[in-house]
């Protein structure tokens, strides 16, 4: 007689991560070091990337210096929440764009980089 030997393995299996509010504060601008110093040391740079990647026009950030309110910043920001479903109001947004710019386009880009890749695999081998 012969024996059999069965061996299994645990399969992954799919975790998303899609929430109605941002993956990360106004102010986490340093869990993306590399977005961080790019933001802080070129903000146009940065911002003109972000809008790019939104899915925008590389070079509209670039009207945000004609007025007090930044109107690219605060749309980019209420176009992000509306593609992704997170919960806010034009009103923080516009403080946000206004008061904290560079911080409101490091949380942007961050949610965008988070949200295009949703998809986290577990293993579950003990």
């Amino acid at each position: 007689m012969s024996e059999r030997t069965v061996v299994s393995q645990p399969r992954p299996y799919i975790m998303t991560t899609v929430n109605n509010e941002w993956n990360s504060g106004i102010c986490d601008c340093v869990q993306d070091l590399p977005q961080c110093c790019l933001a802080f040391w070129c903000p146009c740079c940065f911002a003109c990337k972000t809008s790019y990647e939104a899915g925008e026009c590389v070079c509209l950030p670039l009207l945000d210096g004609c007025g007090m309110i930044p109107p690219i910043g605060t749309a980019i920001r209420v176009s992000t929440r509306q593609r992704y479903g997170i919960e806010g109001t034009i009103c923080k947004d516009c403080c946000y764009a206004c008061c904290c710019g560079p911080c409101s386009w490091c949380q942007v880009a961050r949610e965008i980089k988070a949200r295009t890749n949703p998809i986290t695999f577990i293993n579950l081998s003990a």
